[in-house]
């Protein structure tokens, strides 16, 4: 019988923006209107599996971004009933400031990262101001390490990590940003991390401005959808309607809440 998993989102920051701040192209209603940015990271657990997608950002960059931070991601696990040594994989959809931090709490999992993204946060693209600001060269220092102590693992396009566990390449909004695949009891749920931003940006094919590949990014829609059982399944990485659409966890000072 196929293996399911259980999925949580957390939430451990949030931002407010402006409307129109959040859209490649023109909006609908008053493009000035506030429309927060959440932050979010997601456990993976089932089966002796404990698998963390992205890890967040540490309190002093949400302080130098100017970002409200509620519960750190290390902090909220271990609310969650999981010690940081429990989380054998770490999965990092890509390598923006706001989802490669805290790398280093997780000293016991391997680090599974597109080879392509790798590449581009150390090659000729990072002496672009425009693409080099949403990185912070302390996690990419920091997952450089991880890689000769030999706990990175690099992934080209598509791996199966584990029966029920999957990661795609997308692209898009970095060159290696790739989306996960978990096989749930409601179906194969897809953590679309910033793939999509909002779901507004998915529904309306209006893309979340930060770009690196504008084609790769309007294919990655259509590749999501065919990914998961149905649009309901996908789960956006910034969008606070995710903590609406989802039922709490039921855990005090924790912000999660049951994907699947």
């Amino acid at each position: 019988m196929s293996e399911c998993f259980e999925v949580l989102a957390v939430k451990y920051a949030t931002v407010e923006r402006v409307r129109k701040s959040n859209f490649l192209l023109p909006v609908d209603g008053d493009p000035d209107a506030a429309m927060a940015l959440d932050f979010f990271v997601w456990l993976v657990v089932g089966h002796g599996t404990v698998l963390l997608v992205d890890t967040g950002f540490s309190p002093a960059s949400a302080l130098v971004r100017q970002r409200q931070y509620l519960v750190s991601p290390v902090e909220s696990i271990r609310k969650l009933g999981y010690a940081p040594e429990d989380v054998k994989d770490l999965v990092i959809t890509h390598l923006h400031y706001d989802h490669a931090g805290n790398i280093g709490d997780f000293a016991a999992a391997n680090v599974w990262v597109q080879d392509r993204e790798v590449r581009y946060v150390t090659g000729d693209c990072m002496c672009d101001p425009k693409q080099n600001h949403f990185f912070s060269t302390d996690d990419v220092a920091c997952l450089i390490k991880r890689l000769y102590q030999g706990n990175v693992r690099l992934v080209d396009g598509f791996h199966q990590l584990r029966d029920g566990i999957e990661l795609h390449r997308v692209g898009g909004h970095t060159d290696g940003l790739q989306v996960v695949r978990v096989r749930t009891e409601r179906g194969w749920v897809v953590l679309a991390s910033d793939a999509a931003h909002y779901r507004e940006n998915l529904v309306k094919e209006n893309p979340f401005p930060a770009i690196y590949n504008l084609d790769d990014m309007l294919q990655g829609y259509a590749r999501i959808r065919a990914l998961a059982d149905g649009e309901d399944n996908i789960v956006p990485g910034h969008d606070p309607q995710v903590c609406t659409r989802f039922p709490s966890a039921g855990v005090s000072g924790v912000h999660a809440y049951r994907i699947a």
